[in-house]
């Protein structure tokens, strides 16, 4: 097994930050994620917003600041999301959208892979955003900034 095979081809991604997602407890921040040729369609951004909504309660544990990434890999779609717990902890919940409706991942085996290159382009930034409120006085005017520093959008 190689950590690259031979028959990859390595493409560009676009990331591009979107309106934010107030629900019951957590604040997210928004990101699409995917090919310049293959765009996230406004019905399946729309449904992933609603069925986030409807499914706040599962996303356990979950803190009160946080992001969301709906990753368009093919014709599938992985809607990632992310809340800081315990001071300086990300935690995730993946959910994904092949055939049929979003449903949570499924995680057969005891090692996963947590994030691809292009997420962490999202997830790098991210990571610099919390040590900013972390250093912040953490309060109502420190989280509206919080949530309002997102990555800038563009190719990764």
């Amino acid at each position: 097994m190689t950590s690259v095979s031979p028959d990859y081809t390595h493409v560009r991604k676009l990331l591009s930050a979107g309106d934010g997602l107030d629900l019951p407890g957590v604040r997210l921040k928004w990101y699409d994620l995917h090919r310049e040729d293959l765009d996230i369609g406004d019905h399946v951004r729309k449904e992933a917003r609603e069925f986030l909504r409807a499914e706040i309660g599962g996303i356990t544990p979950r803190g009160e600041l946080g992001f969301a990434i709906l990753h368009r890999v093919g014709d599938a779609y992985l809607l990632l999301v992310s809340t800081w717990l315990n001071d300086n902890e990300l935690w995730e919940t993946v959910y994904l959208k092949d055939a049929g409706d979003f449903e949570l991942m499924p995680f057969p085996e005891t090692a996963k892979g947590t994030y691809c290159v292009w997420e962490l382009g999202a997830i790098l930034h991210e990571q610099q955003a919390w040590i900013r409120y972390l250093f912040s006085p953490r309060d109502t005017d420190a989280a509206h900034a919080y949530l309002a520093d997102r990555h800038p959008g563009g190719p990764i």
